[in-house]
């Protein structure tokens, strides 16, 4: 599986994409970090653009590069290689060349900065475990799609649609629920309808860790009596954590079926 994720690997970082993606970030870091005094702000505004982004960056790279190389993929298949060593092997190097984009992006700047001298490390810390997180996640969320549709077009659309309803619609679904059920007790709903969405978890962890959960109100008291402690800190990068062995684990299911 290592020679497969690193030949993937290094063909992504051949990919004049995988730059632009570095750049922005590095841009980005510097940018903010240089024209902002103040490190809280520039760690939102960074948490505002990693949540939406990310996803969205994995999501194209993961359905991108699962159909181009799907010619080499099946010349794989026929030599005495098992699929799911060819299969991890590209998520991996997907994911990882993603991961690594986004945390030397922010890294340098942040460093050149004098950032892990300050008490702003924590916070940049989180952002980077998150941006990680995010980028694992919907990689093997976009594998299962493309997986489960041969034809490149639907599963593109089905890939974009995917991304749209946890960016978008969840949130607005999640808040019309609160709005028209207000009347009832909604704190259990509204901790377990967080863990079922990525991006909410990943935001408010962040949210959280930067002491403005009072911008919430009422739902940011209880996400803060919830979150905010030890255990259910622990317990949040542990449902992360499902969310990439879930996809992954489905995606090896699905292997094991498929007639390539």
């Amino acid at each position: 599986m290592f020679k497969i994720l690193k030949y993937s690997f290094f063909d992504l970082m051949r990919s004049s994409w995988s730059y632009v993606y570095f750049a922005f970030y590095l841009v980005l870091g510097f940018v903010l970090l240089f024209l902002n005094n103040d490190v809280s702000k520039a760690v939102i505004t960074l948490m505002n653009i990693i949540i939406v982004l990310t996803p969205l960056i994995g999501t194209i790279f993961g359905v991108m590069y699962f159909y181009n190389s799907k010619e080499f993929t099946e010349l794989l298949l026929a030599q005495p290689i098992k699929r799911t060593t060819i299969f991890m092997g590209q998520y991996f190097g997907v994911s990882v060349s993603l991961a690594l984009s986004l945390i030397l992006g922010l890294g340098i700047p942040f460093l050149a900065y004098g950032l892990f001298q300050s008490s702003a490390i924590f916070e940049f810390g989180l952002l980077l475990v998150v941006g990680t997180f995010l980028n694992f996640i919907f990689v093997a969320l976009a594998f299962n799609i493309a997986l489960s549709h041969e034809n490149k077009i639907k599963g593109f659309g089905y890939a974009i649609l995917m991304w749209l309803f946890l960016a978008v619609i969840y949130d607005g679904a999640f808040l019309i629920s609160l709005v028209i059920f207000d009347d009832y007790p909604l704190d259990k709903f509204s901790l377990i309808a967080t863990m079922f969405n990525p991006i909410d978890l990943s935001r408010i962890l962040i949210l959280l860790k930067l002491d403005i959960s009072a911008l919430l109100g009422y739902t940011g008291a209880v996400f803060k009596q919830f979150f905010g402690t030890s255990l259910g800190f622990v317990l949040s990068l542990g449902v992360l954590g499902l969310w990439v062995i879930l996809p992954v684990w489905r995606i090896n299911m699905k292997l094991r079926k498929k007639d390539f």
